[in-house]
């Protein structure tokens, strides 16, 4: 029963605008040392017991992007499913699991997404470990993460009775984000997790959930690729069937629905999903100032900071709680708390038909105290 790891490559990135790009999205980019996101992702797959090539899901703009980064890493996918129109995580993950029962019925899929930075590896081949055998009894796994901080950016997990093993959990409900006094609750009650957006599923089970709770997603899924097309590594699948999939993701199409959803809870997974400048400025290495400083950068009087040159010297004075991306074509200076808010200026920038997917232009500098 291998475990087929699915790399989920389609996301546009433009919350770390200007350096993220719809053309060059995050996934793509080395933000937190040698290799890119994506590289990162497959790399720390190879730890792992029983594990197959990837089954990578990405658009037909990015698949030369995935290919050659993998290539890169020495990383042989099974399939790169090229999808025709977006049609978020549900869909692409019926695809893959239809994909991986070709092999077997029995197959485990691993889903990834491929822009989350994971610094504890051990961790997290443990925890995939533990949750493929908690998969094979027909279990759907998320994989929660306990909490550090009352964050109110992630969607939480509450977990119910427990299951064999001291850390794995029925699911008891998925909650939204919540608000900073909810999230302290949370906090404090020790019941619930950060919703990571990583899954172990047996590839039948979820498509027997998904034919239950989302029929027409199972069926133009099956459509989508029983009318693909193969061109060497790349699977083109049907553009009709699969824009017919409704769009939403698999843990509203599926998660909160299905009665046999699991948590597999880690404490020491260094995980970040990286949604904002200041989620990357709360993993980078610090100087004495507490500033994260990559690039040509030159500061004075600058404190709890981060600032990033790609192509030129930047000079930065008096400071404090600043963010400062420099590119080739643009700058970002905001206030690191309000740094998620860049994504405003996006939505001005394809308003005013400056798209914010110019061509990506990058410079490859040291990675200063990364």
């Amino acid at each position: 029963m291998h475990i087929h790891p699915v790399i989920l490559c389609g996301g546009s990135g433009t919350r770390l605008w200007p350096m993220s790009r719809g053309g060059y999205p995050k996934q793509y980019l080395k933000l937190t040392g040698e290799n890119t996101l994506v590289q990162q992702t497959a790399l720390r797959l190879r730890g792992i017991a029983d594990i197959a090539s990837p089954i990578v899901v990405t658009n037909n703009e990015q698949r030369f992007l995935v290919a050659e980064q993998l290539r890169q890493v020495d990383v042989v996918s099974s399939a790169i499913v090229l999808e025709p129109a977006s049609r978020n995580t549900a869909p692409a993950i019926a695809v893959a699991a239809l994909l991986a029962m070709r092999e077997s019925p029995d197959s485990l899929l691993l889903v990834l997404p491929s822009d989350h930075v994971i610094t504890g590896e051990a961790a997290f081949i443990k925890a995939a470990e533990a949750a493929a055998q908690i998969a094979r009894d027909g279990y759907l796994v998320t994989f929660g993460i306990t909490p550090t901080e009352p964050h109110t950016g992630y969607g939480y997990i509450r977990a119910g009775s427990t299951l064999e093993g001291a850390q794995n959990f029925v699911v008891d409900s998925f909650v939204e984000k919540p608000d900073a006094e909810t999230a302290q609750r949370f906090l404090a009650d020790g019941r619930y997790y950060w919703n990571s957006g990583m899954f172990m599923l047996k590839a039948s089970t979820y498509m027997e959930e998904l034919r239950r709770y989302e029929p027409e997603i199972a069926k133009q899924a099956e459509l989508s690729l029983e009318g693909a097309q193969r061109d060497n590594d790349f699977v083109r699948l049907e553009a009709e069937s699969f824009s017919a999939c409704p769009n939403i993701s698999v843990d509203h199409a599926v998660m909160e629905k299905t009665k046999r959803a699991a948590v597999v809870a880690v404490a020491d997974l260094g995980w970040n999903d990286i949604g904002s400048w200041t989620a990357l400025a709360d993993i980078a290495a610090r100087d004495a100032q507490d500033n994260a400083l990559m690039g040509d950068v030159l500061t004075d009087a600058v404190t709890n900071s981060y600032i990033r040159a790609e192509h030129r010297l930047v000079a930065a004075i008096g400071l404090d709680n600043i963010v400062i991306v420099e590119t080739a074509d643009a700058v970002l200076v905001a206030h690191r708390y309000q740094a998620q808010d860049v994504k405003k200026i996006v939505a001005q920038l394809n308003a005013m038909g400056r798209h914010e997917s110019v061509t990506h232009r990058r410079v490859v500098r040291p990675w200063g105290s990364y």
